[in-house]
């Protein structure tokens, strides 16, 4: 009952709140275009109306829930401008005959219908507002998010108090308006300059919402103490009844100890956020899903939007033969471990480095080795690693419950750091939603970690293929096809020399036939600086036994990789599906000598990494 009668206030508020107040002259404005009350009671009602579907539409259509924000913006906009300009131009339908011929007609009875106070011009401007009154009230998002799939009869009672306060108070404001205009003895003749200067202002906040810079006033808004989303946290804070429901919707159980932040801590407004902080794009162009929620038997696509409001997100981009990346995911397992009842949820986006990376069943597999249990999608043509604009593997952005980038880390390491970003967006969130969050939970240390020195690190990143081969020290770079290596007199730091018959392909080299097609033994030297020692590689058929030596003799039990055996006191490697394999784990950095002696055609070798 308390929260009903806070969703009524909170409605009122949304009024005066930042990001609304910007666009309350167009509410009064479009009101008094006519000496009529009818059209103040149509475009408030429409509003609130409007509100009311689309929030009940966000709960039961996952199509909605795609569609980028940018969208309603632009839709919002485009309305606006459009009775903007009718108000301008009485007559700039009846004099383009081109309307005609593009038959879009409906457009022009719409504009038309508007200068001559048509019931469905009204109603179709107040809907078109409806959702941006909506998208800054933290009463509303606890509506949405958490009592609606919770109680559908209570959260629809508490929405239907939001509506009624936000219309009901806007109605009021317009029709002070009009007594106001009438009071003045204002004319509002079709041409005159009232209408015009209101027509004037439906374009300006028209562009200004279509294209996102509304979010530059509602900034300055907040800078200059117009935050009344404060007032509804101090409400929302006394509302225990609703705390304990919310609680049990995201089955988030009180702990003992915990305590909501909403009175300790001070966040951001989302308005505030617009002028600090990026809004996340949308996953896109994907590929497969992989720990999503079944549907007819198949992961379900999942997207970032859906959680807006509700969680906090994690996007990982990785790849999974990327040691820097592998070396990230005890702690990315262990943050979902330890946070994903509280509100976080991450999703791994896999963009490949190579082409064996695509396939969704090599994916799965390694998901499956590694233990990954968070939702994985597959970004093979980049689309989602290029709308964050990201060049980077691995790369973490942490969005915020109101979908903007509040932290973002490329490559390994400052987990500590990436943790506190989780454990404050979370405590964020407690706040908004009014549940209890841990201020004192530690930081997480999980085992199985293995950390690199990259002062230490005296090797880089080698290639075989003939697209990125700059380190190959006999034979023709970037040449493509079969090629006789001869073995080399003395081996450099940080080279790469290839013995016997390699075919040379632009992602990889694959060992090849002896010249007349018999089977030929081929070699890899490499003299590196390091401590790990990692190789990206595969078979085009059954798996390959690999000899592993280390200064010219085979490896010892200590500086052995995970994945090297022994047999008749020699170390071996077997090569079979296409994967990142560990060769050498020494204790201590030093300068080494390696050799892989492979005895048979179709191995393919992609790249060293070093550690």
């Amino acid at each position: 009952m308390l929260l009903f009668a806070i969703s009524f206030v909170a409605g009122i508020l949304t009024v005066l709140a930042p990001c609304v107040l910007p666009l309350l002259p167009v509410i009064v404005g479009g009101s008094l275009t006519t000496g009529s009350k009818a059209r103040a009671y149509t475009i408030c009602f429409s509003l609130g109306a409007s509100i009311f579907f689309f929030t009940l539409l966000l709960k039961v259509s996952s199509a909605l829930i795609a569609v980028p924000q940018s969208f309603w913006q632009l839709s919002s906009g485009a309305i606006l401008v459009l009775f903007g300009l009718a108000l301008l131009f009485p007559r700039l339908w009846d004099s383009l005959r081109f309307v005609r011929k593009l038959n879009i007609g409906s457009n022009r009875a719409l504009a038309v219908g508007y200068r001559q106070n048509s019931f469905w011009g009204d109603t179709l401007m107040g809907a078109a507002l409806g959702p941006v009154f909506a998208s800054c009230s933290p009463t509303y998002f606890i509506i949405l998010a958490t009592v609606l799939p919770a109680s559908f009869g209570e959260g629809l009672a508490d929405l239907i108090a939001y509506v009624v306060g936000l219309s009901g108070f806007l109605l009021i404001i317009a029709l002070a308006g009009q007594r106001l205009v009438d009071r003045l003895n204002v004319t509002i003749e079709p041409g005159g300059w009232f209408r015009r200067s209101i027509g004037m202002l439906f374009v300006v906040v028209g562009i200004a919402v279509g294209t996102g810079s509304m979010a530059r006033a509602e900034a300055w808004l907040l800078d200059h103490g117009f935050d009344v989303t404060a007032i509804e946290q101090r409400l929302l804070g006394s509302n225990t009844s609703a705390s304990e429901t919310q609680s049990a919707v995201l089955n988030m159980p009180q702990e003992t100890g915990a305590s909501s932040t909403a009175a300790s801590e001070a966040f951001l407004a989302p308005a505030q956020k617009a002028s600090r902080y990026k809004k996340a794009p949308e996953l896109t162009g994907l590929h497969g899903y992989i720990n999503t929620p079944q549907s007819a038997g198949q992961a379900a696509p999942i997207t970032i939007g859906e959680f807006k409001g509700a969680k906090v997100v994690l996007i990982d981009i990785w790849t999974y033969s990327c040691i820097n990346c592998k070396r990230t995911l005890p702690y990315v397992k262990a943050w979902y471990d330890k946070y994903a009842n509280k509100g976080l949820e991450i999703i791994g986006v896999h963009t490949p480095e190579f082409a064996f990376e695509k396939a969704l069943k090599n994916v799965e597999e390694a998901i499956r080795d590694e233990g990954i249990r968070y939702p994985v999608v597959l970004d093979n043509d980049y689309a989602t690693w290029n709308a964050f604009g990201n060049q980077y593997w691995p790369r973490k952005y942490l969005i915020d419950i109101d979908g903007y980038i509040v932290y973002d880390h490329a490559g390994e390491g400052s987990y500590d750091e990436t943790e506190a970003a989780i454990q404050q967006a979370l405590r964020e969130r407690a706040a908004r939603l009014h549940l209890s969050f841990d201020t004192q939970m530690p930081l997480s240390k999980p085992e199985g970690t293995t950390e690199a020195d990259f002062q230490q690190i005296g090797s880089p990143e080698t290639y075989f293929g003939a697209s990125r081969n700059e380190f190959l020290g006999n034979g023709v770079k970037h040449a493509t096809g079969p090629q006789s290596f001869e073995e080399p007199l003395s081996v450099a730091r940080n080279t790469l020399y290839l013995i016997g018959p390699w075919d040379i392909a632009q992602e990889y080299a694959q060992t090849g036939a002896a010249v007349g097609g018999s089977a030929g033994s081929a070699r890899i030297d490499y003299r590196y600086y390091a401590k790990n020692v990692y190789f990206v590689a595969g078979s085009d058929a059954k798996e390959i036994e690999v000899e592993v030596l280390r200064d010219s003799k085979p490896l010892e039990a200590q500086s052995a990789g995970a994945d090297v055996y022994f047999r008749d006191g020699r170390s071996y490697v077997r090569i079979g599906a296409n994967k990142l394999y560990h060769l050498i784990g020494e204790s201590g950095y030093g300068d080494h000598f390696l050799e892989l002696v492979i005895p048979q055609p179709g191995l393919q070798a992609y790249t060293f990494t070093f550690g």
